[in-house]
């Protein structure tokens, strides 16, 4: 059984930070941008980001894909909670990981990001973009979804 907080004393407790990413679809593309700060500065990922005090994850995956990459989406379902504790070298994060429908907007990179573009699934697939993160395994688990879309993933579900 875990200790309770009270049961901590005087030890730090460490809590983990809410986050978000989205898979943004725009035909057979999916929305990637390139890193502009560290950890993985340079490198392709899904858009996402932390999620603000007093705000619901829905509200801070909108903000933070019109943010970073200029593109407005609508949310279509939840792909799944990733929570491996490894994910992020700067501290443990749990993401719920929303699909989501592109609406408007041409992706320019703003905020963290460097730059902002469409890449075909196919080549997703074919792993021609290595990707921070864990969302090589995000999107290995959204193509499995795009068979079985009644699935919910998570980090620890092979």
């Amino acid at each position: 059984m875990s200790k309770s907080r009270e049961q901590h004393g005087s030890e730090a407790y460490k809590n983990p930070t809410p986050t978000v990413d989205l898979i943004v679809r725009k035909g057979r593309q999916i929305l990637l941008e390139r890193r502009g700060k560290e950890p993985f500065v340079g490198m392709h990922c899904l858009p996402g980001g932390h999620v603000d005090y007093g705000e619901t994850v829905e509200n801070a995956a909108l903000r933070e894909l019109k943010e970073e990459t200029s593109v407005e989406a609508k949310l279509i379902g939840l792909l799944g909670v990733f929570s491996d504790p490894n994910r992020d070298p700067r501290g443990q994060r749990i993401s719920t990981v929303f699909i989501a429908d592109w609406i408007t907007g041409d992706p320019v990179g703003a905020d963290d990001a460097l730059s902002a573009e469409w890449v075909s699934e196919a080549e997703l697939r074919a792993g021609k973009f290595p990707l921070a993160f864990d969302h090589a395994i995000v999107l290995r688990d959204y193509f499995k979804w795009k068979d079985f879309p009644t699935e919910t993933y998570w980090s620890s579900k092979d």
